[in-house]
Parts: C-alpha cells; sequence; structure tokens
C-alpha cells in the first residue's frame, strides 16, 4: 500500500472512530433525559404537551365530541410501543417492562391532544399513588365538561397539561 493510501486509509478508520465512540457517547448521555422528579407527571421539558390543530373550541362538535371519534386518531400500538421503549430509556426507568407503563397522552386525544407527537406522550407508571387509570376518569370527565359547554377547551387542555392530578380542582369540576 503506498504511504498515501495508508495515511488515508488511517485516517479514515480514526475519524469512524471517534464518531461511532461520539455516537455512542451521545446515545448514552440522552438515555437517562428525562427526570422522575415529577411523578406522577411526565418531566415538562420532554413532554410538555402537544395539541392536534384539528380541535378548536368552533370544531368541537365535529371531533371530540363525536363518540367514537378518539379511535379514528389514535395512533397505533406498533407506533406507541416502540415509542414507550425508547422513553423508558430516556427516563431511566428500573423497571423496563412495557407492561408496568401505558403509552400516554399528557394532553389526551379527549381533549384534543396531539396523537403522534412525542412531546404530548410518555410512558406513565400503571403502579404508584397516582396512575395512568387514575388519569383516564379525569380525561372523561374533563371531556363532558368541555363537550356540555361547562368548560372551554382552552382552559382544560391548560389545566391538564399543568397538572392532572388538579386539572378538576383547578377547574371547579370535583
Amino acid at each position: 500500500m503506498r504511504p498515501t493510501r495508508r495515511l488515508t486509509a488511517m485516517t479514515t478508520s480514526l475519524s469512524l472512530g471517534v464518531a461511532g465512540l461520539i455516537l455512542s457517547t451521545g446515545s448514552a448521555a440522552h438515555a437517562a433525559s428525562c427526570s422522575q422528579d415529577y411523578l406522577p407527571l411526565p418531566d415538562p421539558t420532554c413532554q410538555p404537551g402537544a395539541y392536534n390543530p384539528d380541535v378548536t373550541q368552533a370544531t368541537i362538535d365535529s371531533t371530540i365530541c363525536v363518540s367514537g371519534w378518539t379511535a379514528t386518531v389514535r395512533p397505533s400500538t406498533s407506533y406507541t410501543n416502540a415509542l414507550m421503549v425508547k422513553q423508558i430509556a430516556e427516563y431511566g426507568y428500573d423497571d423496563t417492562s412495557t407492561s408496568d407503563y401505558e403509552e400516554d397522552h399528557l394532553v389526551p386525544l379527549e381533549l384534543g391532544g396531539a396523537p403522534k407527537s412525542e412531546q404530548n406522550l410518555w410512558p406513565e407508571p400503571r403502579y404508584g399513588d397516582e396512575t395512568a387509570a387514575s388519569k383516564d376518569s379525569v380525561e372523561n370527565k374533563m371531556k363532558k365538561a368541555v363537550c356540555n359547554g361547562t368548560v372551554d377547551l382552552d382552559d382544560a387542555r391548560a389545566a391538564i397539561a399543568s397538572d392532572w392530578t388538579t386539572a378538576l380542582s383547578s377547574l371547579g369540576l370535583s
């Protein structure tokens, strides 16, 4: 091998090795980038919530207030399961069993949350004092209040995105 080819090959190998190290280091650093300190809420820097632009106060009678509408926008389990595995690692959960979590929408589909946004989906534990099942009843009460005109959609979204555990009381619904 001529000296210039050998130098080029060594430089390329070294560059690829460094790139691999950087990629590995980047992935490892990202593995626990979301904090569990906010539980039972998601880390607001990782999941601040996101809205479906098709759902507004003006469109609720043809979207969220139509029985069965959420089924038309709900993402596939293959999408949410893959995202859950990724996000369980991002949160650094010791328990990595996907059956112990629900890939949940912070702003629920029932209130026009963005169906596939990673800013709106997070692996919510099924264990603890405030579980995914507890949040489901809050979501249903809030949707009913929005659809019967008791609560404005934007107020409901803001309350649940801020803290679903206090959303009902903050809106005078509990």
